[in-house]
């Protein structure tokens, strides 16, 4: 029986059958990474709220036998359930091969392999009419490789460095661009992203710029002065948040702090970058001043913004950084590296500031410029409810929509 689909809104509510996708990632929140890949699960639990999609996850997870130490970080995956469901939504784990040194080449076979008997199933089982890829290498070349074998549509959506950095390393180059070929439609999330999208050779009009949102309930305002009482912050204090990792950018504000005597830094996250960021504080005096929170909770997060006078985010790229906005949203300005999709979020004072370079000073000066003349922190929340995930929810339905109803008329 061929399903009717209408777009979002050429017959109505209730006048086309829900949309029932298929999301694919490896990008996705799981027992052993509560945060990893949270703006993906956030994007599609609001287009589930919609009332018109239903979905399921496929979200492959690298195999390893055991959670012996000589597997580093990967040893967590070992314990990994086959199945989860996180906020109503069924997700299935198969594992996939990561080999060493040539897994760039590799993974995204090794991807769909792992994939593809899951799909199959579900396809007989409940079937699906698309499947919702997120991240264009590996995860999109594999989901390309799904959707030729299961006859099913394909929307990829590019985040960061997977268009931006991985295309410069020739295979790779070459596999996005022939997924981006087969793909029904392609989605960014900064028109930073379509750009290099298009200098990959992706026609323009075959990309649409859907921006990630934040949630206006879970980040708004708390009580300010509870919040900062409760954390021991005291004086100004500058908020850091992500994985502690280079490109991040954490060594850049601890270096700052250096030019900034009045103020203190927090950092929120974890990662392999610690004990070197522990010992530059250390080495560059000023240690006291610099509180290593550790991986927070997703729903930990407002009261440190809140809490908090900026957010830094010094990071060398960044396809759409949800800190910012959600930073925002709790009244909190910021200060972003003008890298990638940041111009695009940071675009008013009352947002914050841009740096104008990716260095201590940069940091520094910006601290300086955005305190300078600070906005109020009722302003910052205004311009942060522009941001809600609406208009997100609404261009993929209508995207989808449209897709599916071209490919049944």
């Amino acid at each position: 029986m061929i399903r009717r689909y209408l777009a979002p809104d050429a017959g109505g509510a209730g006048a086309a059958p829900k949309i029932r996708i298929l999301t694919f990632t490896t990008l996705y929140p799981n027992a052993a990474q509560p945060n990893h890949g949270i703006f993906v699960e956030n994007r599609l639990r609001h287009l589930v709220a919609s009332g018109r999609v239903a979905a399921r996850v496929l979200a492959p997870v690298p195999w390893f036998p055991s959670r012996h130490r000589i597997f580093g970080g990967y040893a967590r995956y070992a314990d990994m359930p086959a199945a989860e469901t996180r906020h109503d939504l069924a997700i299935l784990h198969p594992r996939y091969l990561v080999v060493p040194k040539v897994g760039m080449s590799l993974t995204p076979l090794s991807l769909f392999a792992a994939a593809l008997p899951v799909a199959r199933r579900l396809a007989a089982a409940e079937d699906f009419d698309l499947i919702d890829a997120h991240y264009a290498y590996p995860d999109g070349v594999a989901a390309v490789m799904l959707g030729r074998a299961l006859g099913k549509p394909v929307v990829i959506t590019a985040r960061g460095t997977d268009v931006n950095l991985i295309p410069r390393h020739r295979v790779a180059r070459g596999m996005i661009r022939r997924a981006a070929a087969r793909a029904a439609a392609m989605i960014t999330v900064a028109d930073a992203l379509k750009t290099s999208l298009v200098k990959l050779g992706v026609p323009a009009d075959r990309i649409t710029t859907l921006r990630n949102g934040v949630d206006l309930t879970l980040f708004r305002p708390q009580n300010r002065t509870a919040a900062r009482r409760a954390y021991g912050f005291e004086g100004k204090t500058l908020l850091s948040v992500g994985h502690l990792i280079k490109r991040k950018g954490h060594h850049h504000i601890i270096a700052a702090l250096q030019r900034l005597p009045a103020f203190a830094l927090a950092i929120a996250g974890e990662g392999p970058e610690r004990g070197a960021l522990e010992a530059l504080a250390k080495e560059l005096g000023v240690a006291a001043r610099v509180r290593f929170l550790g991986a927070l909770p997703h729903e930990a997060l407002p009261s440190f913004y809140t809490a908090a006078d900026a957010l830094v985010l010094a990071s060398s790229r960044e396809g759409w950084p949800n800190v910012l906005l959600e930073a925002m949203a709790c009244g909190t300005p910021v200060i972003a590296s003008n890298a990638w999709g940041n111009p695009e979020i940071v675009a008013d004072p009352a947002a914050g500031v841009l740096m104008e370079q990716i260095s201590a000073d940069g940091v520094a000066e910006a601290v300086y410029r955005l305190f300078a003349m600070p906005p109020a922190r009722v302003a910052t929340r205004a311009y942060a409810e522009r941001f809600s995930w609406d208009a997100t929810t609404e261009g993929q339905l209508q995207l989808f929509g449209n897709l599916l109803a071209g490919a049944t008329a």
